[in-house]
């Protein structure tokens, strides 16, 4: 039975609770200090923030019941991917949770846990994070037929649609919004950069932010890649040209002479016109892309594109208060230390309990800027300002400004600091993607304009002019602080773990079902394009534009719907659902689980209506659920690496395909483009060329070199996948065809 303590003076619009982040035990004691009302973490899996160090659950039970015992509630994140083999695992972790460490929610990401938690017998509030991507108001309604107790808000909203999802939340669910910390560039749980790069995914907690590296376009950086282009294709001719002459060795038998009798000479001749023609050929290729980039204004341009600032509504987190159903602001930062925790719940605390106080405004103004956060944005929450959150110019890394490096004549590295720094203060030297990147302790007091030695390996000596940040400050009065919330936790008992001996119900498995092959395109076809063939079905994005396609190709045609919709894109988007519903469009591609809500709750025999792949669907008890609210079939999760792969068909509720080929998008994003431009390809400091492409609202972030599948297709079928997709995506005329293709996680694993 789950003994969750009820804790009486339960968030309220008037007066939202203070949600703040622990990633460690002195960070949830500051929140504590500070007067938190409600604390979130994570454990030692199934946390999206992996690099954070987490909760083991006898400690849990000990900060839990000193929460409890200061009317705090504690919840806890669980909402990673879980992958085909992880069911069982999450089930009897979220049972223990349950009964030793008896917090008061949790927060999800994953349907699956939403299953496997009642199935445990969890009592508490049950959260869908951002990361499930719940971002238009009839996506709330869908949330709470799956037994959500509350949704966390995107952090693109505008106080306008806050005050719109407020207004349309149903009776029983609350509301959840960031108030202040990191941003990311791409929508959450619609971010696969790191993931396609490597294997590191975000939806699992193991972002290596490729957002926050510098990246260039134009000029120089255009020629490279152009010249990396040619190199391939002179090797795919020597290749091709070696492959000949062996042929041609072959058909010769060995002798000077071809088996007709020619002589070898004219194969010498004809291998030297076929070198030429390959070299002409290459050389072709070059001179047409040359062109395309000699336009004017090709200048070279390099930035942080997609490094955005700090989230700070700071004075207008007033404007919150008393928007229906909205009961909690929150506070990112599991990564953070106890001083962040400690200023920021001090600041809004205030803010809330004195809305309309100067003198407290101020106050707060001031706490925050002692944080030790990025500079801060608004983002979006203006409407009247739609501001883009980045600064490619600036500085975007975490922590207060403390100095520059000087290099001394004796060669000795020196820092001057702005500011007193204090024994056990944390300093950051640059930023990540720097080769002299480091974190260092202050050892001792360091007076305002006195002498820092820094002490770093030769190879990481930075250069003069090297930013140094305070990145975590230990102030004696706060650590005189928590060390007395840290004797009352000694005092408490901490509950043993105990053997979970059941396990959960798994959905029965079907079998295959084959279809045609999906061919999704973004613009409308023409002619030959829509006669397809008995395996290939056409498949557009639904959009204003092709919704107003020919009555008579509607119901040919598969509809992919958006990855994201916002709250005044809904009210568009159902009326051409319903429009081409009514001239018999049935095969439907939903990528979010939400949109089966602009659908008839009684579906037609005939009606085809599939989980697209950016539901991420990956376990049988996710798509158990999906199943249940009446979907046909699933593409699952693209980053699944082969063995998960292979392994889900056998486990399935409903039949499953998968993308196969294609461009497949890195991230999609709402907040615009500072710097780069549209429809050109840019470069990592890897050398890996990207773009980026408008359709909407949103950025689509695409790599240079598409994923390829269709070599495997063939085990997949035989593991029983039904159905394939192929993203016909046109990439720019200026990017170069490239030898490289993405297998995305297959060969490798998801971590």
């Amino acid at each position: 039975m789950n003994d969750i303590p009820i804790i009486t003076d339960a968030p309220t619009p008037t007066r939202p609770e203070i949600l703040a982040p622990a990633g460690d035990t002195p960070s949830f004691l500051a929140a504590l200090a500070a007067g938190a009302d409600a604390i979130y973490l994570g454990l030692k899996h199934f946390s999206a923030r992996m690099q954070a160090e987490n909760f083991g659950l006898t400690e849990l039970s000990r900060l839990t019941d000193l929460a409890h015992a200061e009317s705090a509630r504690v919840y806890v994140a669980m909402n990673t991917l879980v992958k085909p083999d992880e069911p069982a695992a999450a089930y009897r972790l979220i049972s223990r949770l349950t009964t030793q460490a008896r917090v008061d929610g949790l927060i999800v990401q994953d349907l699956a846990m939403i299953d496997l938690a009642r199935q445990a017998g969890f009592a508490g509030e049950l959260a869908l994070s951002t990361l499930a991507n719940v971002t238009h108001p009839g996506a709330l309604v869908e949330a709470k037929k799956l037994g959500a107790n509350r949704v966390i808000l995107p952090r693109e909203l505008s106080i306008d649609e806050i005050r719109l999802m407020g207004e349309a939340c149903p009776e029983g669910l609350d509301l959840e919004l960031f108030i202040h910390g990191a941003l990311c560039y791409c929508v959450s749980g619609r971010c696969y950069w790191s993931s396609y790069m490597g294997g590191k995914s975000g939806l699992r907690g193991r972002c290596v932010q490729p957002c926050r590296r510098v990246y260039r376009q134009g000029g120089p950086a255009a020629q490279a890649l152009v010249r990396n282009a040619e190199r391939e294709e002179m090797d795919r001719a020597r290749q091709e040209q070696s492959r000949m002459d062996i042929a041609r060795k072959d058909r010769r038998g060995g002798s000077g002479r071809d088996r007709d009798g020619r002589d070898g000479r004219d194969g010498r001749d004809s291998q030297f016109r076929s070198r030429n023609e390959a070299t002409a050929f290459a050389q072709g290729r070059r001179s047409g892309r040359q062109a395309s980039l000699r336009s004017p204004g090709r200048k070279e341009h390099s930035g942080r594109w997609f490094s955005c600032l700090d989230l700070s509504l700071d004075v207008l987190a007033k404007t919150l208060l008393d928007i229906p159903h909205l009961v909690s602001w929150k506070i990112e930062g599991r990564k953070k230390g106890p001083h962040y925790v400690y200023h920021v719940v001090t600041a809004y605390r205030m803010l809330r309990d004195n809305p309309g106080d100067p003198k407290a405004r101020k106050t707060a103004e001031e706490i925050l800027q002692m944080a030790l956060g990025r500079p801060a944005t608004r983002a979006r929450f203006l409407p009247q300002k739609d501001n883009i959150p980045t600064s490619p110019e600036g500085q975007t890394s975490s922590g207060l400004m403390a100095g520059k490096i000087r290099i001394e004549q004796d060669g000795s590295v020196v820092l001057k600091p702005h500011l007193e720094l204090l024994p056990q203060d944390y300093l950051r030297v640059g930023v990540e993607d720097e080769r002299w990147h480091a974190t260092l302790p202050v050892t001792r007091r360091i007076p305002k304009g006195g002498t820092l030695i820094i002490r770093l390996p030769k190879h990481k000596t930075p250069k003069a002019g090297t930013s140094v940040f305070l990145i975590d400050r230990r102030e004696p009065e706060l650590m005189r602080i928590l060390k007395g919330w840290q004797a009352r936790l000694d005092q408490l008992p901490g509950r043993q773990s105990k053997a979970v001996e059941s396990s959960p119900r798994m959905p029965a498995p079907v079998k295959a079902r084959p279809r045609p092959d999906m061919y999704v395109r973004s613009t409308i076809p023409q002619g030959k394009e829509m006669r397809g063939g008995k395996n290939q079905l056409q498949a557009l994005w639904l959009s204003p534009r092709s919704a107003d396609i020919s009555r008579t190709m509607v119901s040919r045609i598969c509809w992919w719907l958006p990855p994201v919709v916002w709250p005044g894109e809904e009210e568009a988007l159902q009326r051409s659902i319903s429009r081409l519903w009514r001239d018999g469009a049935r095969h439907f591609v939903c990528n979010e689980p939400w949109q089966r809500g602009m659908f008839p709750d009684s579906l037609d025999e005939d009606a085809d209506l599939l989980v697209g792949p950016f539901c991420n669907a990956a376990n049988a008890p996710a798509l158990g659920v999906l199943a249940r609210m009446g979907f046909t079939g699933a593409f699952v999760s693209p980053e699944l690496p082969r063995e998960e792969m292979l392994a889900l068909p056998k486990q399935s509720p409903l039949p499953l395909g998968a993308v196969i080929s294609g461009f497949w998008p890195v991230g999609v994003s709402r907040f615009g483009l500072l710097g780069v431009k549209p429809n050109e390809p840019f470069l990592s400091p890897m050398g890996e060329p990207f773009w980026a492409r408008q359709y909407g609202g949103n950025i689509w972030i695409y790599p240079g070199w598409p994923m390829d599948l269709t070599a495997k297709r063939q085990e997949m079928a035989a593991a029983g996948y039904g159905f394939f997709a192929h993203m016909q995506e046109n990439p720019p005329a200026s990017l170069p065809e490239m030898k490289r293709e993405s297998l995305f996680n297959w060969d490798g694993a998801l971590l």
